[in-house]
């Protein structure tokens, strides 16, 4: 790589892990990385200060130079575990201080690798910056494509839009932006043309545009020009070994579901309730309820999953369910955690927050247990600022019912009465995805959420997952 850009999930396992990545290379390429502030995790600042990771690097190619910047979504602290590591969320200004800065230094060509999460954020950032040339944006996983590029099997209706995307800068200069959806699907080829002056005046369209990742030998879908023979090196050091462990996983049946379990992206977890999503939920207050006694916590009144902590984006068919199912439903390491002691007033600002990016199909979309949600996605979403706190009460929760019939909310309004306390995963309660839980103690239980899916699977649902306790569509927990 000439340059690697920093995103949300490579601190997924916090800085240290980070840390052991970086390690690893016998010769590092520079991180890039602009907005992030890494003086309160002293091994990563030694990287800095190594000049291993640098908010912006300079690439020469054929005895051109081209800068290359790094920017990281300011949500960073919301969406992962960076711990101690401070997000600036001032993008102008910094990255147009980088591209003078570059420009100082002889360098006319100059791109913006970003990780926004969304590409509108990159074209909208492109309008207020001079003298960037190219974006490639991550985080969002948008697909583009053109007419006649080969995409990987149904992936035709998944196109967001022409490769590349065309921003326009503060002058009205035109910025392609180009990205690909993830998994490693596809990778990106952008060719454009400079003049001596390094203004950019051609994108080359029939050599640009995303390129599928198509492994195995030929056939229909697959031909013999697109296929990519494996390297046999990786084969036996990398890949071998990693297919052995998944196989015993794959073997290893825990049960059976009588229905499809609906674990896709979006549409699907982070947009409304599914299946899926409600199996996880059950789960997690589950498990926490089997062992509330042992860590001398109440038994859970509710369960949230954040939509974007289930990720095998498939409908798992019916038919025998195995651990390697479980680990493509819940990867990360995120605990089952219990947090008592809230109250109905947060509870219901913490709903706020689960359906405030809804239509945006945010991964802090909730999937539930132990209630009954209606909620209205033309009402105000809430917004927080950096601590959790309210600045723009939301007024979409219209109603929230317990299991038991005890209301909580009726008419949008909060019905007072005894705190609640509630199951769900370290991620959020340490304020992931801007999770309203402003510091509130917790107890994890020792259990990831992984480990608590499998056992309710075998031991909560004797290892039957029926269509009668989880349809297709859902139960009717959550309506808009």
């Amino acid at each position: 790589y000439d340059a690697v850009n920093l995103g949300n999930h490579d601190f997924d396992f916090g800085p240290d892990v980070l840390g052991d990545f970086i390690d690893g290379y016998l010769s590092p390429p520079p991180y890039v990385s602009a907005n992030l502030d890494f003086s309160g995790e002293p091994r990563l600042q030694a990287y800095v200060d190594a000049g291993v990771i640098v908010p912006a690097a300079i690439v020469k190619e054929r005895g051109e130079l081209i800068g290359v910047i790094g920017l990281e979504t300011p949500n960073l602290p919301f969406i992962s575990s960076p711990r101690n590591v401070v997000v600036s969320d001032d993008l102008v200004n910094i990255v147009q201080g980088q591209i003078d800065l570059l420009e100082s230094h002889g360098v006319d060509k100059v791109i913006l690798t970003s990780h926004l999460q969304n590409i509108q954020n990159e074209i909208d950032l492109v309008e207020e910056l001079d003298g960037l040339d190219v974006v490639i944006a991550g985080g969002g996983d948008e697909l583009l494509a053109n007419a006649d590029d080969l995409l990987v099997p149904g992936d035709e209706s998944n196109v967001y839009g022409d490769y590349p995307q065309i921003g326009f800068d503060i002058d009205g200069t035109m910025v392609p932006i180009v990205t690909t959806s993830g998994e490693y699907r596809y990778v990106g080829q952008l060719v454009v043309g400079f003049d001596k002056n390094g203004e950019l005046i051609v994108i080359d369209d029939a050599r640009s545009g995303p390129v599928r990742v198509a492994a195995g030998t030929c056939n229909d879908t697959l031909p013999c020009d697109d296929a990519v023979m494996p390297d046999p090196t990786m084969q036996a050091m990398v890949v071998d070994p990693v297919e052995a462990a998944v196989a015993v996983l794959d073997q290893t049946v825990i049960g059976t579901s009588e229905v499809g379990l609906d674990g896709l992206r979006a549409p699907g977890v982070r947009t409304y309730e599914t299946n899926e999503g409600n199996l996880i939920a059950d789960a997690l207050r589950w498990q926490a309820a089997q062992v509330a006694g042992d860590f001398a916590v109440p038994v859970p009144d509710v369960g949230l999953q954040n939509g974007g902590g289930i990720r095998n984006n498939t409908i798992i068919p019916a038919g025998d369910i195995t651990l390697l199912d479980t680990f493509d439903m819940v990867p990360f390491p995120n605990f089952v955690s219990v947090i008592p002691d809230i109250s109905r007033e947060q509870f219901k600002e913490i709903m706020e927050n689960a359906v405030s990016l809804v239509e945006f199909s945010s991964g802090r979309f909730a999937q539930i247990s132990g209630f009954t949600m209606l909620y209205n996605p033309a009402g105000t979403p809430q917004v927080l600022d950096a601590d959790g706190n309210v600045v723009t009460p939301g007024t979409r929760v219209q109603e929230i019912v317990l299991d038991g019939g005890t209301v909580i909310v009726t008419g949008g309004a909060v019905v007072p009465g005894a705190d609640l306390t509630i199951a769900t995963i370290d991620f959020l309660a340490r304020g992931g995805d801007q999770y309203p839980y402003r510091g509130a103690p917790f107890t994890n239980i020792c259990f990831t959420y992984q480990q608590a899916l499998a056992n309710y699977i075998t031991d909560g649902l004797g290892g039957t997952i029926s269509a009668a306790d989880y349809p297709e569509g859902g139960e009717g927990r959550i309506t808009p």
